[in-house]
């Protein structure tokens, strides 16, 4: 166990039919600090960094270019990535279009989707930086109009203001999180699905955090498009994907063109490529990409997505149960761990700095954790929270750890207070 071993009293629970130190050994990082920052960017297994290697070491070579047998290499091993993040959300490998991360794939649908005045975009008001930003931009360039729908104190939106809002029928797109990264709450997204596609409206949904927590099938969703992120599944960072079915990807106007993206072309016109690859400009980070498959078969094969529920049950349990016993500890996420989708927590300490809890649990309990306002800034401005502390777990996290954490966290706030 590396650090933990150096306290007192720490006993790991069984996991897939052993210790869970056979899953930890994967993450060399575990052996130097208890690593609760997943939601943020999740730990790398070395089968992913190895795959990876392999790349450069191997057969570096560029896709589809060139007509020797390293390029033939580089190309099979693309295709298989791309099976392999198709299966791990239950699509065909023909509906992925590489992206660098969840931000890029909602970039593209916002400014190859079209757009005329008086559309209504519908975004809730908890949304990543990511996915509102692009949709305030598109509103101003095309004259739609981007509305906001409100979310209660359990984070859940107000379904009939999205149905109102379907009967004026001008209702063009809604955008949301799957999992939001503030409160680890789900949306009820086959809800918001049905009274979008009764209107006629697309559906996009950030997988960000969704993808990495739970088995997704995007048939059962009602989106359109799922956007998520190769870093925050165990993948490298810089890898993502868009979602779509063909049919969709085939209605867009490519956003970013040139290489790899055409059949042929003139000096005064190009025969753009069928999708995914007339979305995928330019040499492309084929060993990210690489990566980011072998990510997806860790997932699915190595650890499973029942497993990683069944941890992240426990994991919210004792780590929400924890706080909520904390004098001065405020949650803003919900009390009850049953409410959760993702293992996360989100907290401020009365009279206590935000940025000033991190960075003494860094540096007191080699703790890594996320301070601030979590790219959500619009929420917290709302509300004028300043900012606040997020643990967030995965699947090699441990009870062990969330007991380190809290008994450092009280001691902390007892000797700032």
């Amino acid at each position: 166990m590396g650090f933990l071993k150096r306290g007192k009293g720490l006993s790991e629970p069984m996991l897939f039919g052993g210790k869970i130190e056979r899953i930890r050994e994967d993450f060399p990082v575990l052996e130097k600090c208890v690593y609760f920052d997943s939601a943020c960017m999740a730990l790398k297994p070395r089968q992913v960094v190895e795959k990876m290697n392999g790349y450069y070491s191997e057969y570096t070579a560029c896709s589809g270019r060139s007509a020797h047998k390293l390029s033939d290499r580089t190309g099979l091993e693309v295709d298989r990535a791309r099976e392999a993040v198709a299966r791990l959300i239950g699509a065909r490998a023909l509906e992925i279009v590489f992206q660098r991360n969840t931000t890029e794939g909602i970039n593209l649908v916002a400014n190859s989707l079209s757009f005329k005045k008086g559309d209504i975009i519908l975004t809730t008001d908890i949304e990543h930086n990511s996915n509102l930003l692009p949709w305030q931009k598109r509103a101003r360039e095309t004259g739609a109009i981007h509305k906001i729908i409100p979310t209660n104190n359990s984070f859940e939106p107000d379904l009939s203001a999205i149905e109102k809002e379907a009967k004026s029928g001008k209702l063009r797109l809604v955008a949301f999180p799957l999992v939001s990264n503030i409160s680890g709450t789900k949306m009820p997204a086959e809800a918001i699905g049905k009274i979008a596609r009764k209107a006629g409206a697309k559906v996009l949904i950030d997988g960000a955090q969704g993808v990495p927590s739970s088995k997704i099938s995007v048939n059962s969703l009602g989106c359109d498009f799922l956007s998520f992120s190769g870093h925050k599944m165990c993948g490298p960072t810089g890898t993502g994907a868009l979602w779509a079915k063909t049919g969709d990807l085939e209605e867009l106007s490519p956003f970013l063109v040139g290489g790899e993206t055409v059949e042929d072309s003139t000096y005064s016109s190009a025969e753009f490529s069928r999708p995914p690859e007339k979305f995928e400009a330019g040499l492309q980070d084929y060993a990210g990409i690489i990566g980011f498959g072998e990510a997806a078969n860790y997932l699915s094969k190595r650890v499973g997505f029942r497993e990683i529920e069944r941890r992240k049950k426990i994991l919210v349990k004792a780590l929400v149960e924890g706080l909520g016993e904390i004098e001065k500890v405020r949650l803003i996420s919900p009390s009850d761990p049953k409410k959760y989708a993702s293992a996360l927590a989100n907290f401020t300490v009365s009279g206590l700095d935000h940025h000033q809890i991190a960075i003494t649990l860094d540096s007191f309990g080699k703790i890594a954790l996320r301070s601030g306002r979590h790219c959500v800034h619009s929420w917290y401005n709302s509300r004028k929270i300043t900012g606040s502390v997020r643990p967030s777990l995965y699947f090699y996290n441990t009870e062990s750890e969330i007991d380190f954490f809290l008994k450092t966290l009280r001691k902390i706030i007892s000797d700032l207070s």
